[in-house]
């Protein structure tokens, strides 16, 4: 079998890349690590596509990481989804996007464009808007079978998404997901930006991962730049990150809890979620700490008042979220609910590559923190929690664990801070760079090409929810229709963040 090495060593090296190695590959090796792909000795960590060029990483058990660039200059590229499914979406929106199509493509549908764009092909050969034709939802045949579609508008405060169920009676026997409807391009809005402009944008992909998205970013282009932040900044960055991580962890464990009628488990992980928002505020003057994560380091430093009011935090999470977690388990009624209800297989969790507590509660031990040990991670200890049930209650119980293990990560942080700058120039010079993140959700990518002005001339920022929502239609199925609100929230994907 062709190793990642292999394929780099025969293929035309690009030297500017970094941290990991890009090559220029023949039609030939794409299929090849196709097949691969098929075979699940190696994992998709993203694809994409450019005006005349298609890229696509992908990582090993060893997390060794190659990006293959295969170059189209007929408009065209061997379909991967056609080996491998969790490709799909990702061909068509490069279609949508660039005009790019692969051939012998398994699904051949728009994906993010709507019709609504004005032109077709934005970020490759534009060219006039054609009218599109009524979105084609897949056929199911059977007795007894009816239709049940929901959104894009939903009650409440919620992203735009249709949901279309095909059920008998009140069991699910197919979902189909529309999305894109929140595309707000964002490709489209880097080219060309400045790192300012684009450090802004980037963290705007996906507002509850502001952090984790600033952070892949200011790496990617620490990458490109051959940068490196202080290590203070390196701390900073992870104390907010871990923050960003507890205020969503609670929000999701409140809400899952909630969509199975019981409201005070909701109530009391709200106050906690207020509390780290406000923590996050007091220690870098933003709740999101917006703005504060930038190429370079960090644009804002603790405050006395913030480590402080972190020490109080992390004292009142450990008085009352135990309380917390023996109710969700004592709880019969609430059990009945989330225990076997969407059950994920781990082969299938493995054959996307999910992140986050998706993978991990259906046995998948990937952390990019771990796997990957960018800083400051290398310097702390840390548990990556693992279950194989793959069902709503396991993805609450990852959460739970992931909860306890950021508390003690940040008081890890504040014991071991070291003093000094918390940042440095980034030189306006050309590269390329690539940084993985772990996300609250999973592992973020973000790729970017910088100009010889030290300019974006093309990023893309991969959320982990590109390889996270397909699996959510498959785990409603054989569920009623009325347990989808808890599936859905115990997967909480960004539409934002796969809409672009």
């Amino acid at each position: 079998m062709t190793t990642l090495h292999d394929i780099i060593a025969t293929g035309r090296r690009v030297e500017t890349h970094r941290p990991w190695p890009r090559a220029v590959v023949d039609e030939q090796t794409w299929r090849g690590l196709a097949a691969q792909l098929r075979d699940g000795t190696i994992v998709l960590a993203g694809f994409w596509g450019e005006r005349d060029a298609v890229h696509m990483a992908v990582r090993d058990d060893a997390n060794t990481i190659i990006v293959a660039t295969l170059e189209c200059p007929r408009g065209s590229f061997p379909s991967v989804a056609q080996f491998h499914p969790p490709a799909i979406r990702l061909e068509r929106t490069i279609f949508d996007l660039f005009g790019l199509r692969a051939d012998n493509a398994p699904d051949t549908r728009p994906w993010l464009d709507h019709g609504r764009w004005g032109t077709a092909f934005p970020l490759g050969a534009h060219r006039p808007q054609e009218t599109l034709t009524p979105y084609q939802f897949l056929p199911v045949e059977g007795e007894s079978l009816h239709q049940i579609p929901v959104g894009p508008v939903h009650a409440g405060i919620i992203e735009p998404g249709h949901f279309r169920f095909t059920a008998n009676g009140e069991t699910v026997v197919r979902l189909e997901e529309r999305l894109g409807y929140v595309h707000k391009g964002i490709d489209s809005l880097m080219a060309g930006a400045d790192l300012e402009r684009a450090a802004k944008l980037a963290e705007r992909t996906s507002g509850d991962s502001t952090v984790a998205y600033a952070l892949a970013f200011a790496r990617a282009v620490e990458a490109a730049t051959e940068t490196e932040a202080p290590p203070r900044a390196h701390f900073l960055r992870a104390l907010m990150a871990e923050l960003e991580r507890l205020a969503n962890h609670f929000g999701d464990i409140g809400a899952i809890c909630n969509d199975a009628s019981f409201a005070m488990i909701h109530a009391h992980c709200g106050v906690l979620r207020e509390r780290t928002l406000r923590a996050a505020d007091a220690c870098f003057g933003h709740r999101l700490m917006r703005g504060c994560i930038v190429p370079g380091g960090i644009a804002a430093d603790i405050n006395v008042d913030g480590a402080t009011a972190l020490i109080a935090l992390i004292a009142e999470v450990r008085s009352k979220f135990p309380a917390l977690v023996s109710l969700y388990d004592d709880t019969a009624s609430l059990q009945d609910r989330t225990v076997t209800t969407g059950i994920l297989k781990p082969e299938l969790a493995r054959q996307f590559g999910a992140g986050g507590y998706v993978g991990r509660a259906s046995g998948r031990d990937f952390d990019a923190r771990r796997a990957f040990s960018y800083a400051p991670y290398d310097r702390l200890s840390f548990e990556v929690p693992v279950r194989s049930e793959g069902d709503v209650n396991a993805r609450v119980w990852i959460r739970i664990r992931e909860v306890e293990q950021s508390l003690s990560l940040i008081e890890q942080i504040l014991a071991q801070l070291p003093t000094g700058a918390t940042r440095i120039e980034v030189p306006c010079r050309a590269g390329e760079g690539m940084a993985i993140v772990e996300g609250f959700r999973g592992d973020i990518l973000v790729w970017l090409r910088l100009d010889p002005d030290g300019r974006v001339a093309r990023c893309h920022l991969r959320d982990p929810s590109w390889f996270q929502w397909p699996l959510l239609e498959a785990v409603i199925e054989g569920n009623i229709v009325a347990d989808f609100p808890l599936c859905n929230k115990s997967f909480n994907c960004s539409y934002s963040g796969h809409d672009l």
